[in-house]
């Protein structure tokens, strides 16, 4: 940001200097990637509908209520496509924000240029972002597999301790979101590159190796015996060799004799994994022959499939219209009572409504409150700047001090990342307005009136915004659940004829569980009483994963040579978890419902049938 203020005080072009370093901040924002494929991705199609809003947002300056129903129009079609996915979210913004900025700002004539500066600027972000690529390609992919490995391996030294039930909990919790991480990054990466490129099939290969040893990990907790610390710290030297991309063709381990079946199958599935981990080199047009299928979690549809499918899903997703309906709603609002009521700089109205209203982001009732303290607090630092630097040369090396602390800030929250980017907007905004500390009062006044905005249209006028959605997920993730456990034990539900059916149905609900998790930190920030209804889902939250967890030991122990258990004890579980998926969908009150799961202690499925039981006795709801 302060390299493109430096250019413009060097060139004379002061404003075109402040609009590239408001791209590059726009550029920064969508840099959320890891794999440098994916960040050229996650930069340059922000940057693509931030041109377009701010097109458009050109075209309609003083325009008076033509540009109200403009901006009513791309606010709705940004909050429609907010809700596809992260990179889709964050171009909705950058479309509706830089249409904003056109729209409240002079810019420079003629309509191309300032399209044109926001553009170069995200470009000189992206080309910073890829100064790295020739020497460190591959290089985050292999850091996320091998993270997976490491926590993995926290997770097995853990097993075996009944009395550290909280650290084998949050390790688990590690294992899910490591390999979210490392799936999505490697699986986003192989719609194009899949059988052409021998260090991602590698990657692919040594993934799926890791699946037996995450399902081998339940079996070894519930056996209550700890595992010989040579077995995780082996895991871990499988990590060091996938980081470094060792791969010598032979497995050197040295594990000590299984003792228990549980054992046994940690101990088949570690060095299975070193086998893959070690394999020589790979013939990309020969890896399914050489390695086994690298499939079993599902290919990425074709682009074009994609496109359909997500087209018709913003056109019918209701959704998808409803969050659009309110952003469309709150900026409308926002522009009609600026175009009523005179207000200095009065486009941060607007601006503090599409931040805020952002549900994808967190509570918009905690966004509001957030985003008005960290207003006030960036103030007043942008209070000392505007007084007592001036305006020049100078400012360069401020940006670079307020820039640097904009993701240094950013990951403590959203209080502490809006203190940072307000002194650094406020210094752009000097440069193009030349109005000096007179911009504070008028930024604070209008950031109170969009969070007042957002409060009002955006979150009590739409019953679904206060209410948690805790309890769907989670009968989804109950719905699930039912349905590893019918996949894993049924006979009817033939592995040969999908391989890699069960491991997919485990990956999903574990997924599930994840999001119920964040659901229920974001319902924790909402004021009473969703945030108390929400905590009232905790419980069975973690019941939950229990239930995943005995499933995962129950089939490791039937592989290692456990009799099946009866058709009708799987049955009997099956209907209890999706009466209570049921359940969850009708009501929001919950009381205890007991139930009486019949069959044999000795039976595989006995601590699974009991944490169903319990499931449905710490919470049911009343149907």
């Amino acid at each position: 940001m302060s390299a493109p203020l430096a250019a413009g005080f060097a060139t004379g072009q002061v404003a075109y200097g402040a609009l590239v370093a408001m791209g590059a901040l726009s550029g920064v924002i969508g840099d959320t990637a890891d794999a440098y494929r994916m960040r050229v991705f996650n930069i340059a199609v922000p940057q693509a509908f931030g041109a377009v809003g701010v097109t458009v947002g050109t075209l309609v300056y003083d325009r008076g209520w033509l540009a109200v129903g403009v901006l009513t129009l791309v606010a709705l079609v940004s909050g429609m496509i907010s809700s596809i996915g992260a990179v889709a979210s964050v171009s909705g913004l950058l479309l509706l924000l830089d249409a904003v900025i056109g729209a409240g700002i002079p810019l420079p004539s003629p309509w191309w240029t300032a399209p044109l500066l926001l553009s170069v600027g995200g470009l000189f972000v992206l080309a910073l972002a890829l100064l790295g690529w020739p020497l460190r390609g591959g290089v985050p992919e292999r850091a996320a597999v091998a993270a997976a490995y490491r926590a993995i391996a926290d997770q097995l030294a853990a097993s075996g301790e009944p009395a550290d039930d909280d650290a084998y909990d949050t390790r688990r919790h590690a294992v899910t979101a490591a390999l979210n991480a490392s799936y999505d990054l490697v699986l986003g990466r192989r719609t194009r590159d899949h059988g052409h490129n021998p260090s991602l099939v590698r990657l692919l290969a040594q993934l799926n190796a890791l699946v037996p040893v995450v399902e081998a990990a339940p079996a070894a907790r519930m056996a209550g015996h700890p595992l010989p610390a040579a077995v995780p710290d082996a895991v871990r030297s499988l990590a060091d060799d996938v980081e470094q991309g060792r791969h010598t063709g032979a497995a050197a381990l040295e594990l000590p004799p299984p003792r228990t079946p549980s054992e046994r199958a940690v101990d088949d599935a570690v060095r299975h994994a070193a086998k893959v981990v070690h394999e020589a080199d790979i013939d990309p047009y020969r890896a399914e022959e050489q390695l086994g299928d690298l499939d079993r979690l599902g290919r990425p549809a074709a682009l074009g499939v994609r496109a359909r499918r997500t087209t018709r899903y913003v056109l019918l997703s209701g959704a998808s219209w409803r969050y659009g309906l309110r952003l469309a709603l709150c900026i409308g609002l926002a522009q009609a009572l600026v175009s009523l009521v005179p207000l200095d700089r009065s486009y941060w109205v607007a601006l503090t409504v599409t931040f805020v209203l952002k549900p994808d982001f967190g509570s918009v009732f905690s966004r509001a409150v957030l985003r008005a303290v960290g207003t006030a607090a960036g103030l007043v630092v942008a209070t000392v700047v505007l007084a007592e630097v001036p305006r020049g040369w100078a400012y360069v090396p401020v940006m670079m001090v307020l820039a640097a602390l904009i993701p240094a800030f950013t990951v403590k929250g959203y209080a502490f990342q809006t203190a940072a980017i307000t002194p650094a907007i406020l210094l752009l905004s000097d440069l193009l307005n030349h109005e000096g500390t007179g911009l504070l009062l008028p930024r604070l006044v209008d950031s109170l009136i969009g969070c007042a905005i957002a409060l009002l249209a955006g979150y009590l006028l739409w019953p679904e915004s206060w209410h948690t959605r805790v309890g769907d997920r989670l009968a989804d993730a109950v719905d699930h659940a039912a349905h590893y456990v019918e996949l894993s034990f049924t006979p009817a539900a033939d592995p040969v004829a999908d391989p890699g059916a069960q491991e997919r149905s485990r990956r999903r609900l574990y997924r599930d569980l994840s999001g119920v998790r964040c659901e229920f930190q974001r319902a924790l920030t909402e004021p009473p009483p969703t945030g108390t209804r929400a905590a009232a889902w905790w419980p069975l939250a973690v019941a939950m994963e229990r239930v995943a967890d005995a499933t995962t030991a129950a089939r490791v122990r039937v592989n290692q040579g456990a009799a099946a258990p009866a058709p009708g004890e799987v049955t009997a579980i099956v209907h209890e978890l999706r009466e209570l998926a049921a359940g969850l969908r009708t009501s929001d009150e919950l009381y205890e419902v007991r139930v009486n799961l019949r069959g044999s202690e000795e039976s595989v499925l006995s601590p699974l049938r009991h944490e169903v039981a319990a499931a449905r006795a710490i919470a049911s709801p009343r149907t």
